[in-house]
């Protein structure tokens, strides 16, 4: 690489993905502090479309949507952006929905899977 190719790459404007990756981890530490992640899928400048997928702990959240509001109203401020989808996995997704006898655990999951209902004899063995 010469001097001149250097100094074309280093002046050279980020790409709207790179831009809005920044944007992100810039922004909205509070996915990453809860456990989240985030990744830009799309960053289409032609077409203003950008796809941003929320997961880790953000999937099942339930303040989720409001992050995806957030991110939704600040990134359409921008002008080259005329579409945003912000994509949050279902919680259920992972562990097979609500018809699913048994969490991925193999425990009943009435009572937070803590097994039957009303139980008020844990057993002697409890602690």
């Amino acid at each position: 690489m010469t001097d001149s190719d250097a100094r074309s790459h280093a002046d050279a404007e980020p790409s709207l993905h790179e831009r809005v990756e920044n944007w992100l981890s810039r922004e909205m530490p509070i996915i990453q502090m809860h456990g989240g992640t985030s990744a830009v899928r799309a960053a289409d400048p032609e077409t203003g479309e950008v796809i941003i997928e929320l997961g880790g702990g953000c999937k099942g959240c339930s303040v989720s949507n409001i992050t995806t509001s957030n991110i939704e109203a600040e990134l359409l401020t921008w002008p080259e952006i005329d579409d945003i989808t912000v994509r949050v996995p279902d919680a259920r997704e992972s562990l097979g929905g609500p018809d699913q006898a048994e969490s991925i655990m193999g425990i009943d999951r009435t009572e937070g899977g803590r097994g039957d209902w009303g139980s008020s004899n844990p057993g002697k063995d409890h602690l």
